[in-house]
Protein backbone atom coordinates (compact mmCIF):
# COMPACT_ATOMS: atom_id res chain seq x y z
CA UNK A 1 0.00 0.00 0.00
CA UNK A 2 1.09 3.67 -0.69
CA UNK A 3 3.18 5.74 1.97
CA UNK A 4 3.56 9.23 2.05
CA UNK A 5 6.28 11.28 4.01
CA UNK A 6 6.07 15.04 4.16
CA UNK A 7 9.19 17.55 6.46
CA UNK A 8 9.34 20.70 6.97
CA UNK A 9 11.99 22.75 8.53
CA UNK A 10 11.06 25.29 10.98
CA UNK A 11 12.72 27.69 12.89
CA UNK A 12 11.48 26.89 16.22
CA UNK A 13 12.51 24.56 19.16
CA UNK A 14 11.71 20.94 19.18
CA UNK A 15 9.35 22.26 22.19
CA UNK A 16 7.58 24.43 20.64
CA UNK A 17 6.81 22.39 17.36
CA UNK A 18 5.51 19.88 20.13
CA UNK A 19 3.22 22.17 21.22
CA UNK A 20 2.22 23.41 18.02
CA UNK A 21 1.04 19.80 17.00
CA UNK A 22 -0.18 18.66 20.23
CA UNK A 23 -2.17 21.54 22.03
CA UNK A 24 -5.85 21.52 20.86
CA UNK A 25 -5.36 25.59 20.78
CA UNK A 26 -2.45 25.40 18.27
CA UNK A 27 -4.01 23.09 16.87
CA UNK A 28 -7.60 24.88 15.62
CA UNK A 29 -5.63 27.54 13.93
CA UNK A 30 -4.02 25.22 11.49
CA UNK A 31 -5.85 21.83 11.24
CA UNK A 32 -6.89 21.14 7.65
CA UNK A 33 -5.82 22.53 4.04
CA UNK A 34 -5.95 26.41 3.28
CA UNK A 35 -9.84 27.27 2.48
CA UNK A 36 -11.28 24.66 5.32
CA UNK A 37 -12.51 25.80 8.89
CA UNK A 38 -13.43 23.39 11.63
CA UNK A 39 -17.04 23.55 12.33
CA UNK A 40 -16.91 20.28 14.56
CA UNK A 41 -14.03 18.83 16.40
CA UNK A 42 -12.67 17.08 18.91
CA UNK A 43 -9.22 17.99 18.55
CA UNK A 44 -6.44 16.94 21.19
CA UNK A 45 -3.08 15.01 19.84
CA UNK A 46 -1.65 15.85 23.76
CA UNK A 47 -2.93 12.43 25.33
CA UNK A 48 -3.93 8.60 23.50
CA UNK A 49 -7.65 8.52 23.17
CA UNK A 50 -9.91 9.31 20.27
CA UNK A 51 -10.21 12.36 18.20
CA UNK A 52 -12.15 13.40 15.33
CA UNK A 53 -12.82 16.73 12.88
CA UNK A 54 -14.93 17.62 10.58
CA UNK A 55 -13.55 20.36 7.80
CA UNK A 56 -16.07 22.66 5.45
CA UNK A 57 -14.97 23.81 2.39
CA UNK A 58 -15.94 27.64 1.67
CA UNK A 59 -19.03 25.74 -0.45
CA UNK A 60 -20.28 24.17 2.51
CA UNK A 61 -18.98 20.46 1.38
CA UNK A 62 -18.27 18.86 5.23
CA UNK A 63 -15.14 16.35 5.16
CA UNK A 64 -15.28 13.86 8.47
CA UNK A 65 -11.90 12.04 9.39
CA UNK A 66 -11.56 10.69 12.86
CA UNK A 67 -9.69 8.15 14.83
CA UNK A 68 -7.28 7.38 18.06
CA UNK A 69 -4.37 8.71 19.09
CA UNK A 70 -1.73 5.71 19.84
CA UNK A 71 1.32 7.22 21.09
CA UNK A 72 2.48 10.91 22.62
CA UNK A 73 5.95 11.04 23.36
CA UNK A 74 6.95 14.46 23.97
CA UNK A 75 8.97 16.23 22.60
CA UNK A 76 9.44 13.77 19.95
CA UNK A 77 6.39 12.42 18.44
CA UNK A 78 2.87 12.08 17.91
CA UNK A 79 0.87 8.82 16.40
CA UNK A 80 -2.99 8.44 15.49
CA UNK A 81 -4.73 6.54 13.23
CA UNK A 82 -6.77 8.14 10.04
CA UNK A 83 -10.31 6.87 8.55
CA UNK A 84 -12.25 9.04 6.07
CA UNK A 85 -16.35 8.84 7.14
CA UNK A 86 -18.96 8.69 4.19
CA UNK A 87 -22.12 10.75 3.97
CA UNK A 88 -23.59 8.14 6.14
CA UNK A 89 -20.75 8.30 8.54
CA UNK A 90 -19.55 5.30 8.09
CA UNK A 91 -15.75 5.10 8.53
CA UNK A 92 -13.55 3.99 5.92
CA UNK A 93 -10.29 2.33 5.57
CA UNK A 94 -7.99 2.92 8.34
CA UNK A 95 -4.61 4.42 7.97
CA UNK A 96 -2.00 5.74 10.19
CA UNK A 97 -0.04 8.84 10.88
CA UNK A 98 2.64 9.78 12.92
CA UNK A 99 4.28 13.45 13.49
CA UNK A 100 7.86 12.84 14.58
CA UNK A 101 9.92 16.18 15.71
CA UNK A 102 13.92 16.24 14.97
CA UNK A 103 15.86 18.87 16.51
CA UNK A 104 17.93 20.35 13.25
CA UNK A 105 20.61 23.45 13.38
CA UNK A 106 18.39 25.94 12.72
CA UNK A 107 15.17 24.79 14.67
CA UNK A 108 13.20 21.88 14.28
CA UNK A 109 11.90 19.42 11.78
CA UNK A 110 8.31 17.64 11.68
CA UNK A 111 8.31 14.57 9.28
CA UNK A 112 4.86 13.63 8.90
CA UNK A 113 4.49 9.70 7.60
CA UNK A 114 1.31 8.96 6.86
CA UNK A 115 1.11 5.06 5.58
CA UNK A 116 -1.51 2.69 4.29
CA UNK A 117 -3.45 4.67 2.00
CA UNK A 118 -4.54 2.28 -0.07
CA UNK A 119 -3.43 3.37 -3.74
CA UNK A 120 -1.49 5.52 -5.54
CA UNK A 121 -4.57 8.17 -5.59
CA UNK A 122 -5.43 7.91 -2.33
CA UNK A 123 -1.69 9.17 -1.41
CA UNK A 124 -1.58 12.30 -3.78
CA UNK A 125 -4.38 13.37 -2.26
CA UNK A 126 -3.51 12.91 0.75
CA UNK A 127 -0.08 15.02 -0.24
CA UNK A 128 -1.57 18.04 -1.30
CA UNK A 129 -3.99 18.25 1.92
CA UNK A 130 -0.92 17.68 3.84
CA UNK A 131 0.93 20.20 1.99
CA UNK A 132 -1.41 22.72 2.17
CA UNK A 133 -2.05 22.34 5.97
CA UNK A 134 1.64 21.94 6.59
CA UNK A 135 1.56 25.86 4.91
CA UNK A 136 -0.63 27.12 7.98
CA UNK A 137 1.48 25.24 10.51
CA UNK A 138 4.34 27.06 8.88
CA UNK A 139 2.16 30.62 9.13
CA UNK A 140 1.38 29.92 12.88
CA UNK A 141 5.39 29.53 13.70
CA UNK A 142 6.58 32.09 11.45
Amino acid sequence: MPDLRLTRDFNVTPERLFNAITRRADLLRWWGPEGMDLPEEHLDFSRTGPWFSVMRNSEGQRYKVSGQVTHVTPPRSVGFTWAWHDDSDTRGAESHVTFTIEKTDTGARLVIDHRDLGDDEASASHERGWTSTLNKLTNLLS
